[in-house]
């Protein structure tokens, strides 16, 4: 009997919907040529449960995703709701999210394609050969740390509060996985923190530090938050992967995401605990300004696909099938318009999905 995987999908808002159309399709090709099946299982996250339920995230939705091997992620938000109270927004959902599965670990991967470095705002000989891993803290530090909120003082005045904090467990658990995941790429480390001026961070640097003996094969090396912003544009090739707190993660890896030229072409994984559903999504946002009308680049959501076959569901070589049939697309001149040049050919997202289902069957 073929192995069974069963998936939560999250198409939400903008272009999700269309991008996660053809990730699907491209799953369901690949799955037939390795003797596995998907079932599959919408529901509702941002906007798009906003609209229908009141809330960003509905307990319904959160059931599906812990009942689940895996979930795949979209896109969420949109100018619809931006005016909305904070806790009704559709990036509370998310966040919801994060914490309700308990997803600590968000693995960000910034590769330069070779078809694609011409994009990239820096030069060629900066950029050409950069593949960094960023690994982010995800359910703790300034994002979840109390007490947070607007508040008003004795003089009445409005005062705004956010607490960043770390406890050794949690540190303890994103390092591990920022040792293991720099022990399957090139042996590198690099931790980013304020200790300088953070007490948090000083914690955060001395278990790090404490946790290095484990790792004899990775070297460890540690920078602040504002030097490793200036060294990811200056000498981006030196970096290997990166382990950090929330906030920091936030904003590095997002630098280090258009290094490539193109958000469009970036995925992401938010991993938990060993045995429990991770979360796979692209870095893009939901593009409402050209929702429906079949412009959409479809590849990042794809390439999340793909990560999700080999961190959360065991399928490496049908991972690695998927990354060489996108990378074959390129090669073959195909692009979207976020990642258009000279003398390539245009499409829109349903075709670069059919582009890539040929590749897959016919290889």
């Amino acid at each position: 009997m073929s192995k069974q995987h069963h998936i939560t999908l999250l198409p939400g808002d903008g272009i999700g919907p269309e991008i996660m159309s053809v990730a699907v399709e491209v799953l369901n090709a690949i799955a037939l040529k390795h003797d596995f099946k998907f079932t599959f299982t919408e529901a509702l996250i941002g906007g798009a449960a906003i609209d229908e339920t009141g809330e960003p995230l509905p307990e319904a939705t959160l059931t599906a995703c812990r009942n689940s091997d895996a979930v795949l992620l979209a896109a969420i938000g949109g100018y619809k709701w931006d005016n909305l109270p904070r806790h009704q927004r559709p990036e509370t959902g998310l966040l919801g999210m994060r914490a309700g599965l308990g997803l600590f670990a968000n693995l960000r991967p910034a590769t330069i394609l070779p078809q694609l470095i011409d994009a990239s705002s820096l030069k060629r000989e900066i950029v050409e050969g950069v593949d960094i891993m960023v690994v982010r803290e995800l359910t703790g530090g300034i994002y979840f740390g109390q007490p947070k909120g607007i508040f008003a003082t004795e003089t009445g005045e409005q005062r705004g509060v956010n607490t960043m904090a770390y406890s050794v467990s949690e540190i303890d658990r994103i390092a591990k996985v920022g040792f293991e995941t720099a022990q399957k790429r090139g042996g590198k480390l690099c931790s980013v923190d304020k200790a300088n001026v953070l007490d948090v961070s000083q914690l955060w640097r001395d278990r790090v530090t404490a946790m290095a003996k484990d790792y004899s094969n990775v070297e460890l090396s540690h920078l602040y938050v504002d030097n490793a912003a200036m060294q990811l544009v200056r000498a981006p090739k030196q970096f290997d992967t990166i382990v950090t707190g929330n906030l920091f993660g936030d904003i590095l890896s997002d630098a280090a995401a258009m290094l490539t030229g193109s958000i469009g072409m970036l995925p992401s994984a938010s991993l938990g605990e060993a045995g429990k559903p991770g979360v796979f999504e692209p870095v893009h946002g939901s593009a409402p300004d050209i929702a429906g009308q079949d412009k959409a680049n479809p590849l990042a959501q794809v390439l999340s696909a793909a990560m999700m076959l080999r961190y959360g569901l065991n399928e490496s070589k049908a991972a690695t099938e998927i990354e060489d049939a996108v990378n074959q697309v390129l090669d073959k001149g195909y692009r979207t318009g976020d990642i258009m040049s000279e003398g390539m050919k245009a499409v829109g997202c349903q075709e670069m999905g059919e582009v890539l289902i040929k590749l897959i069957t016919d290889n």
